[in-house]
């Protein structure tokens, strides 16, 4: 779990209380196929009332975890300012992979960019940053099945 964590860590708005909450509450993350599995368990999905043709879709379901989607939609409010990695940022990441740094670096101009886009046409700041989260916990996913497969192929290589 050490390295999810360091991995997580890599992301701006995710220290440590934060990624060992998203730890505990997940467990290990490579049991979700997809990263849109990860963001149902989070309840972090919109709604959807279905009727022969017609489909419309609402708000958040809530229906998952709450501590999960509190965490994420927290440290999504990080992704309002400009990419950027300052000294506290550079120092967590430099105990992970150039993978998982490429990943985080990719998560910061995505996300940032996609705030600005929403922002710009004038939704509402809090229904932003949980559209951002949700997205986060897509960088969270792919970042954590990638830590856990190096894990893996470390401890099939040990043994």
């Amino acid at each position: 779990m050490r390295a999810v964590i360091e991995g997580l860590q890599a992301l701006r708005g995710l220290a440590q209380v934060a990624a060992v909450t998203i730890v505990a509450e997940l467990g290990e993350i490579s049991r979700f196929s997809e990263a849109r599995r990860l963001m149902g368990y989070g309840g972090i999905v919109a709604s959807e009332h279905s009727s022969g043709e017609s489909t419309r879709r609402g708000g958040i379901t809530k229906t998952g975890n709450a501590h999960l989607r509190r965490v994420v939609v927290e440290a999504a409010w990080a992704y309002r300012y400009r990419p950027n990695v300052g000294a506290a940022l550079r120092k967590r990441q430099e105990l992970v992979s150039e993978e998982v740094r490429e990943i985080a670096w990719k998560a910061q101009h995505r996300l940032h960019s996609r705030y600005q886009k929403l922002t710009a046409r004038g939704k509402e700041k809090g229904k932003v940053v949980t559209a951002i989260g949700r997205e986060l916990l897509g960088f969270i996913w792919a970042i954590g099945v990638k830590v856990e497969a190096a894990q893996k192929e470390t401890e099939r290589r040990a043994a």
